[in-house]
C-alpha cells in the first residue's frame, strides 16, 4: 500500500483545501499536513500579507523620519560635515554614520577603555569621511570596527573640502 499522497487540510483560517504532497518524501508528509493546519491558507496569507503593507510602510517612514531626525541633530551637535552623494545616499548615509558612531563610542568609551582623548582623535577621522555611500557600506559594522575601518579609507572617500574646522 502506497503512502497518502494528497491530503485535505482544514486551515487555521477555516479553509479547506485538499493539497498533493507527493513533491515530499513519504514519511514527512503527515507531519507537514499537521503543520499546514496550524496556518492560512495560501490566499488568506497572500491577502493578511498584502493588507498590512500599507501599515507597515507607514511604520517604516516614520521610523525613518525618526531617525533622520536623530542623525540631524547629532551631526548638528557634534559639527559633522554634510555628505556628499545623492540625495537618498545622503540620508541613508547619515542615519548610518549616526548610528555606527554611537555604537562605536558606546563600545569603546562607555563600555570600553577609551578616554576622551582617544575619542576626540577618533572623532576627527569621522569628519574627514564625508561620502555617503562609504557609511552606508559599514551601516552593518561592529561599533569597536570603527577606527580600523576608518584607517581604511581611501582618498575617494574623504572630501575634498579643509576638514579642519
Amino acid at each position: 500500500m502506497a503512502v497518502q499522497k494528497t491530503w485535505t487540510v482544514v486551515h487555521a483560517c477555516g479553509h479547506e483545501i485538499t493539497h498533493d504532497l507527493s513533491d515530499r518524501p513519504a514519511d514527512r508528509r503527515a507531519g507537514f499536513a499537521r503543520w499546514l493546519t496550524e496556518r492560512d491558507c495560501t490566499e488568506c496569507w497572500k491577502a493578511a500579507r498584502d493588507g498590512d503593507s500599507a501599515g507597515k510602510e507607514e511604520w517604516l517612514a516614520a521610523k525613518r523620519i525618526e531617525e533622520q531626525q536623530a542623525a540631524t541633530v547629532w551631526a548638528e551637535q557634534f559639527e559633522m560635515p554634510p555628505l556628499e552623494g545623492t540625495e537618498r545616499a545622503q540620508g541613508w548615509g547619515e542615519r548610518s554614520r549616526h548610528q555606527l558612531v554611537t555604537r562605536a563610542y558606546a563600545a569603546l568609551v562607555t563600555e570600553g577603555t577609551w578616554d576622551e582623548t582617544d575619542w576626540t582623535v577618533l572623532e576627527e577621522k569621522v569628519r574627514t569621511v564625508t561620502r555617503a555611500a562609504w557609511w552606508i557600506d559599514q551601516r552593518d559594522a561592529e561599533g569597536t570596527d570603527l577606527p580600523e575601518l576608518l584607517d581604511a579609507a581611501t582618498e575617494n572617500d574623504r572630501g575634498t573640502e579643509n576638514p579642519y574646522r
